[in-house]
């Protein structure tokens, strides 16, 4: 099974609010904007059997992407969808926020440090971490995926996330693109935290980053807490599998050290939704019969030869 835990989608690229300059410094043409439609993600997500949408919140930025937004997407394709709530610890209603997106059928939260201007450990985010925790609603915290000019990059260090992994240890939390660029804090944290999990969101269009975090990951044996993201729509499915896959070919004909093929596998097909203690959602179909999807297999073209491992 293929979770992506790390998708967006909106209505207008306004919704950034001042986060929409990042978008010029991503890997697209220059004359290109990412297609973050309803129908583009659903056509991009074809390859997976879930997709986690990601909603995005910062008072600081002027950027909105709402629940009611999201709820609606998931709503498209209820049986694959599952919503994230983009929430701004930094509102005074950031707990009431909460309580909302769970009535919307939101099943987690999405907060970024850098781009909301706030230290993971200020007192109102640690309400709502607190609030997410007792309703067992994981949180994703976002690093360098929505920066603009203004945000304030001190606060996406991983290792600003102990305090929260110790406060509240039942709490699961996903860092994503693995800390980038603060991987080797980001994998320090996942060691000592079993509760915390890193994505790959954003590191699969830059495929010499996403070797080196994956060579330390393999080498920290952490590779069982990397969970698959594309981060839709600057990246689709696709191509990060494809990415992830033929990662190996930086180290042929050289001493490098490769990941072994098995390693890579369970960390596109990791079943995400266990792991961050989500119930897999049915679709009509299956609630109708009784039976679920057919084990999804990689598709040949994924199924690139990588260099014999280590």
């Amino acid at each position: 099974m293929i979770v992506d835990v790390h998708t967006r989608v909106w209505d207008s690229i306004k919704q950034l609010g001042r986060a929409e300059e990042s978008l010029r410094r991503k890997p697209n043409a220059p004359w290109e904007r990412p297609d973050a439609s309803p129908d583009t993600h659903h056509e991009a997500m074809q390859p997976v059997r879930h997709a986690l949408i990601l909603g995005f919140d910062s008072q600081y930025l002027d950027a909105q992407i709402t629940h009611e937004q999201v709820a609606g997407y998931v709503c498209k394709d209820p049986g694959k969808y599952l919503g994230i709530a983009g929430i701004d610890p930094m509102r005074g209603d950031a707990v009431q926020s909460l309580k909302r997106a769970k009535d919307l059928g939101l099943v987690g939260v999405t907060v970024s440090p850098a781009a909301q201007a706030f230290h993971p450990c200020d007192t109102r985010a640690m309400a709502l971490y607190e609030a997410c925790a007792e309703m067992k609603m994981p949180i994703l915290f976002e690093s360098a995926t929505l920066l603009a000019r203004d945000a304030k990059l001190e606060f996406a260090q991983p290792y600003l996330l102990d305090e929260v992994a110790r406060s509240f240890p039942g709490l699961k939390i996903v860092v994503s693109a693995m800390g980038d660029p603060w991987v080797h804090q980001c994998l320090t944290l996942i060691d000592k935290h079993p509760t915390v999990y890193a994505d790959l969101s954003d590191l699969a269009t830059r495929p010499w980053q996403l070797y080196n975090a994956l060579v330390l990951a393999h080498q920290q044996g952490a590779t069982e807490r990397i969970l698959f993201g594309s981060n839709f729509p600057f990246c689709t499915p696709k191509k990060a599998i494809v990415s992830i896959y033929s990662i190996n070919t930086f180290t042929q004909g050289t001493p490098l050290p490769s990941i072994p093929r098995d390693q890579l596998r369970s960390i596109v097909e990791r079943d995400a939704l266990l792991c961050l203690g989500l119930r897999e959602p049915e679709s009509q179909n299956q609630a109708e019969t009784g039976q679920g999807h057919e084990t999804l297999r990689i598709p040949s073209a994924y199924s690139m030869k990588d260099a014999d491992t280590a």
